[in-house]
């Protein structure tokens, strides 16, 4: 289960900056001024080869009692709730303020591990710019810049330790065939993921009525389907930010995002009768991002006539096309509908992202790609790919050795990556590639003849 690391400060302390740092991402709006971030943000991190689930939170003021300063301390004292440890960031260059004391109190009672970073520190003397900050209480002050990266890998390599999370190991018994594949169903509240389920298992083992929000946290359900072992995980709904502010519901997204980390493939449902939303696109993002295994159920097909079923079809095609590495099957979760062919491509979806890629004919395709279309000039050279292997599974990851490999464009990339798939048919899953340039050793030469004279 990947930990939970929350960012709880005063407004305009730079919380957003360092989730952004974390996350490599640009999903928490930034600017220079206060209250921007009113909702809670989740994103995904890694420090290593630890990953963890980052949540960036609105400028904190606990004791608000009405307007949108009190929703936000709703908001963030959930997210204080739901999380492993907590990064107190407050702001080295403004100092002290009695709100970051009021802060302190809160964060002391709810009993969760807290580290004290100092933003905005750099170009100062770490000892002078967090002195102030040790009457909070709450140890050591951690001096860092989000803005720069200054002190946030160790501040999160602390943050890890402390929790006794170390590098992970290499799981062999993925390959396990008696280990059940951990399939997570995911989409936003009502589109049937736990009537799905039922109908999976033949029984009602998950509570399922016309309600959103039933389901409060990941359920999971073992079950077998032809001789072979499952493990099915029904998830709370994820709806977009800001349309809930219940804290029980809210706690949902979190456990939601850690199913997805944990699985070995997601069936994403939508609803035939909706619009594809910004946020089914949101959920589909982690999941590529996560690496995960992937098949596409579109439910509620059967009550909807043909002009809505192109529509529908035409939508996924434009607003997920992101996801064109994975099947999309029609079904009715009610009437049972489609299911048998949603299951084939779950096993083949496992299997693809399981699938061993032998380095000669990696290399070969690699090869033949090349000669098919060459990689762009950049400047005066062109660069030389010339072998590839595979670096991982699930997702596969094919690494690709040669010189001036940092001049292959993203759409020469996903070129690759379709000659890849079209040889080793791997539908369902999504893929990496990755480029590793060697170094020239005439430049280190040169260095070294500089160095003598």
């Amino acid at each position: 289960m990947n930990p939970v690391i929350t960012i709880v400060g005063r407004p305009n302390v730079g919380k957003s900056t360092l989730f952004n740092r974390l996350t490599r991402s640009r999903d928490a709006l930034v600017a220079d001024f206060s209250g921007l971030t009113r909702d809670r943000h989740y994103g995904k991190g890694r420090i290593g080869e630890r990953p963890f689930i980052c949540v960036d939170t609105g400028g904190f003021e606990p004791v608000a009692k009405t307007g949108i300063v009190a929703e936000m301390a709703k908001q963030t004292k959930q997210a204080v709730a739901e999380s492993d440890i907590i990064i107190f960031l407050v702001d080295g260059r403004l100092g002290m303020a009695p709100q970051d004391r009021v802060i302190a109190d809160f964060l002391r009672k709810t009993g969760r591990p807290v580290i004290l970073a100092v933003n905005k520190t750099e170009g100062m003397q770490a000892g002078i710019v967090t002195a102030d900050f040790h009457e909070l209480g709450l140890g050591e002050p951690f001096p860092i810049s989000s803005a720069h990266g200054d002190g946030v890998r160790g501040l999160i390599d602390d943050a890890l330790d402390s929790l006794g999370i170390a590098e992970p190991e290499p799981e062999d018994h993925d390959n396990d065939p008696n280990r059940p594949m951990k399939i997570a169903v995911v989409g936003r509240p009502n589109v049937g993921k736990s009537t799905l389920i039922n109908k999976l298992i033949g029984e009602e083992r998950v509570i399922a009525f016309d309600l959103p929000g039933t389901t409060r946290d990941a359920i999971e359900v073992p079950f077998e389907r032809n001789g072979k072992p499952y493990i099915l995980v029904d998830t709370a709904g994820l709806r977009r930010r800001g349309k809930v502010f219940e804290a029980i519901e809210k706690f949902s997204v979190v456990k939601t995002l850690q199913a997805i980390a944990d699985c070995n493939v997601v069936i994403l449902m939508l609803d035939a009768q909706q619009d594809i939303s910004e946020q089914d696109a949101h959920i589909a993002g982690f999941i590529v991002e996560a690496g995960r295994a992937l098949v596409v159920a579109v439910n509620k097909w059967d009550g909807i006539d043909s002009y809505v079923k192109e529509r529908a079809r035409l939508e996924i095609a434009q607003k997920l096309r992101f996801l064109d590495f994975a099947n999309v099957h029609p079904i009715s979760a009610k009437k049972g509908t489609g299911l048998k062919e949603l299951f084939q491509d779950v096993d083949a979806a496992y299997a693809a992202a399981m699938a061993k890629l032998p380095t000669p004919k990696l290399t070969r395709i690699l090869e033949e790609a090349i000669e098919h279309q060459q990689p762009k000039r950049v400047g005066m050279g062109r660069p030389k790919l010339r072998y590839a292997h595979q670096g991982g599974m699930n997702p596969p990851i094919v690494v690709i050795h040669g010189t001036a490999l940092s001049g292959v464009t993203d759409s020469y990339k996903r070129y690759l990556e379709g000659r890849f798939r079209e040889v080793f048919k791997l539908r369902g899953t999504p893929m990496r590639i990755q480029m590793n340039t060697a170094k020239n050793p005439y430049v280190d030469a040169d260095k070294g003849k500089k160095g003598k004279k």
